[in-house]
């Protein structure tokens, strides 16, 4: 059986339905609660109930008895009750998650049903969700989307009405300082930094099944965006990589300012509903509060089409002072929602510990009171979850405050959103990025308390679970909405623990290559000749032989040499450095927009000639990757400048991912001079093998000497996906196209934007070529899977599970590791696509 989504998301769907959550587009028809089909879920007694099993109906009146009954009473108390019954009606007309859903004693009649959706939004207060199947809805295909941008919250607001009947499905407002948070952001509109200080926007979006439809519906909605009071002509697109950019604009806004609140503060986000027709004075009373209580940094963006707001503010929870400050504002703005707008205090988080002393408040003493006897009905003794939703103690919000200490550049910035969670390669071995960060920040508490032993303990723990066992891959950066790269914290981390004898050692290493090499490729070899002689189990083998010769202090060398036939001289080509953004889909159906920075030369250079660079792990695996780069070539008419004085280069990421920075620096300083040798001064690009190499290379300038920043800067190097899609499939005749094969997009293809070049060469070269919906960091970083194999067998296995439900006429990849690790994984021979290339040319 394949990887199940679910599953893989169980946290996220967990919080989903036990916060009744719904999202831009849902409203309240589409929520966790009106789409919840079946549920299974177990009691504090112990009991466990699924809806989807008609007997337990039956059993639940039997074996729950006193629940049931109760149930039942209270529903009773709420149907002879008109006014609670009209009120309940009125405010789910609108987001709500205040409270336990009281709808659900209207909108259903057997016990269990209402039991059932009663804990939608409960937050793990009245059993525990083992199970749910929700009624998906479809994401609609063909969307126009665009940034209306006004002169001030009120004159936005008037606009919801008319775009709402227009057909719109998104209407997301922005106020000035939420726009303002984001306006430095690549690729963002220049008005942004422009728009006048009272300014908001509505990011508006209408979808549709066909592109037929959404034109007929957006050429209708033309009539409505046409008579709005604009500070600029509204500006719609249908272009994937536009439209990423406007939802950047949009969901960046609360990490954007979380990161750059003062370190030491906490960013406390909120959720409310006001009535859509009075929205914009809503708004202006919130900023104006912001105003009062010196909350200069808030900003205010939310749902516009349901009238739900989430507002944001940094907040110090360290002296008595600013615990008074937050306990007035929260005052205030909640007398205000409800007492001026009847609105709701919870939109579509949960009402939690912060908003739980208000419950009463919003739904009056007899709407309370249901809520409070149902809690003692299904926990009497108050286990699960103490005072979220139900409390007696009208300080509760004020207790336990999360204190959010200094730790490190990267740990202060983060919000502990957890986007980064399901990037992570060790996320199912040892931790995630989030829980790494999460364990720095509890060191430093520990520290302030002076609990030392404790301190001490989690802190020898951590060299394993937190350092060791990291890929230092970066792909948590990919999701993380502020680009926190965990990788690079753990690199310090690992930098600053070394020795100086184990940072000496390392240099020493980084000096003197070639004997480690040699010995690498020999014991490499012994393990090949085992497989062959005593059966395939490459992976435990290779671990064994690679350990032999790749101590923690891996003995790679590097050896400047002049190949006497080439000359070295500066024919003033010039670089440029490029910034490049790719948009894509979440695994949630999130649009994300990712960044990377590389070197490309300002003139076109000749490609007909270009110089292979073997990196050093496919010099080492041996095999036939320079046979096979030759034949390609020469089936191409591409010339290609192959030197056998390699001996001794690499691109160093072996030294960085470890924290050896010196030993990098040598190692990338004394490699660029052989490419500025090889390239003839930068006159022909340089192809690379394995594209985590490239990847290094093209980062590595700021390590760089001046004398090699100005060779880097006139160099072109260009990866293998790259050379194959751009170079040789316009000059190969494809003979024998494969009908299936399936990639593994390394780490680096996403990081260089190389994604929609790999799927061209397979457009190329099958019928069908599959990139797996579940593919991501094998976990091998370079050497790391060797050492910790367990840690690439728990990468991989989702991956794999996927791959290994249809069958493949081939398996392929661009780095050598990754092959191998997959190789283990699924079974199956992962190689080259310069294989595939050679296969079907």
């Amino acid at each position: 059986m394949g990887p199940d989504p679910a599953s893989i998301n169980a946290a996220m769907m967990g919080g989903i339905l036990s916060n009744n959550s719904s999202g831009m587009c849902c409203g309240v028809q589409h929520n966790a609660y009106h789409t919840l089909k079946h549920i299974q879920f177990i009691l504090p007694n112990g009991l466990l109930f699924s809806t989807e099993n008609p007997l337990d109906y039956a059993r639940f009146e039997r074996e729950a008895s006193d629940i049931a009954e109760g149930i039942k009473i209270l529903r009773g108390s709420v149907l002879e009750n008109d006014a609670l019954s009209a009120l309940i009606r009125a405010k789910y007309k609108q987001k709500n998650t205040t409270g336990y859903g009281l709808n659900a004693f209207l909108d259903y009649e057997h016990p269990l049903d209402i039991l059932a959706h009663l804990l939608i939004g409960a937050e793990g207060t009245l059993g525990f969700i083992a199970e749910a199947v929700l009624e998906t809805l479809p994401d609609l295909p063909f969307k126009m989307t665009g940034m209306l941008y006004f002169k001030d919250p009120e004159t936005a607001c008037h606009a919801i009405g008319g775009l709402t009947n227009a057909g719109a499905e998104a209407l997301e407002f922005m106020d000035r300082p939420a726009l303002r948070s984001v306006e430095n952001q690549k690729g963002v509109p220049a008005i942004l930094k422009h728009l006048p200080d009272n300014a908001a926007a509505i990011l508006c979006e209408f979808q549709a099944h066909t592109e037929g439809v959404l034109l007929e519906k957006f050429e209708k909605a033309k009539a409505v965006i046409t008579q709005l009071d604009l500070l600029e002509t509204a500006n719609f697109t249908n272009n994937a990589y536009e439209q990423a950019i406007f939802w950047k604009i949009r969901k960046g806004m609360y990490p954007s300012v979380a990161s750059v609140r003062a370190s030491g503060t906490a960013t406390m986000l909120e959720d409310l509903t006001f009535p859509v027709e009075r929205l914009g004075a809503a708004i202006l009373d919130v900023q104006a509060l912001f105003k009062v209580y010196h909350y200069a940094d808030g900003i205010i963006f939310g749902h516009a089409k349901d009238g739900n707001l989430h507002f944001c503010i940094a907040q110090d929870f360290s002296t008595e002072k600013e615990v008074n400050r937050f306990k007035a504002f929260n005052d205030d703005l909640f007398a205000l929602v409800l007492n001026k707008y009847k609105g709701a205090l919870k939109a579509e988080h949960g009402t939690g510990r912060a908003v739980a002393p208000y419950v009463e408040a919003e739904w009056g003493a007899d709407g309370f009171e249901i809520m409070r006897q149902l809690k003692a009905l299904i926990d009497p003794r108050h286990l699960l979850n103490p005072d979220v939703i139900i409390t007696k103690d009208k300080n509760t919000h004020l207790s336990h405050l999360k204190i959010m200490p200094v730790v490190e550049e990267e740990v202060d910035k983060c919000v502990e959103c957890g986007y980064c969670e399901r990037r992570c390669p060790s996320r199912d071995f040892t931790m995630t990025p989030r829980q790494r960060i999460g364990i720095r920040r509890a060191l430093k508490r520990l520290e302030a308390d002076n609990q030392k032993d404790i301190h001490s303990e989690i802190l020898k723990d951590y060299q394993f679970d937190g350092l060791d066992t990291c890929a230092v891959d970066g792909m948590c950066a990919t999701d993380c909405p502020v680009d926190i790269n965990t990788g690079e914290l753990i690199k310090r981390l690992r930098r600053e623990n070394h020795s100086k004898f184990a940072n000496k050692t390392a240099v020493f290493v980084a000096k003197n290559f070639k004997l480690l090499e040699n010995s690498a490729r020999f014991a490499l070899k012994s393990g090949f000749l085992i497989n062959h002689f005593l059966g395939k189990n490459t992976m435990k083998r290779l671990t064994l032989n690679i350990k032999k010769v790749l101590p923690e202090f891996p003995l790679w060398t590097d050896e400047i040499g002049r190949p006497p036939s080439l000359k070295s001289h500066n024919d003033g080509v010039q670089n440029v450095r490029e910034t490049f953004e790719v948009s894509r889909t979440s695994g949630e159906g999130a649009n994300i927009l990712e960044t990377f920075e590389v070197s490309r030369t300002s003139q076109p250079l000749n490609t007909s000639k270009v110089v292979y660079f073997s990196s050093c792990i496919s010099r080492m695996m041996g095999g036939d990757i320079l046979d096979t780069f030759q034949r390609v070539c020469n089936k191409a008419n591409v010339k290609i400048l192959i030197t056998n004085e390699l001996s001794g280069v690499c691109c160093g990421q072996i030294f960085s991912s470890k924290g050896f920075t010196e030993a990098y620096k040598i190692t990338a300083n004394a490699t660029m001079a052989k490419m500025w040798l090889y390239t003839e001064g930068g006159t022909m690009p340089i192809v690379m093998d394995v594209t985590s190499c490239t990847h290094s290379f093209q980062t590595s300038r700021p390590y760089l000497t001046e004398e090699n920043k100005a060779r880097f800067d006139q160099l072109r190097i260009i990866d293998s996906i790259d050379f194959a899609a751009d170079i040789l499939l316009p000059r190969l005749t494809i003979l024998n196209k494969k009908k299936r094969i399936v990639f593994h997009p390394v780490c680096s293809v996403s990081k260089m934007n190389l994604m929609q070049k790999l799927q061209k060469i397979g457009q190329y070269c099958a019928d069908i070529a599959d990139m797996p919906t579940f593919a991501g960091c094998c976990g091998m970083a370079g050497d790391r899977g060797f050492y910790y194999p367990k840690l690439t067998e728990a990468a991989t296995k989702i991956e794999a599970q996927e791959v290994n439900q249809q069958a493949y006429d081939g398996y392929y990849s661009s780095a050598k590791p990754c092959e191998m690790a997959l190789s283990a994984a699924v079974g199956q021979e992962y190689v080259s696509i310069l294989k595939l290339l050679d296969d079907v040319s």
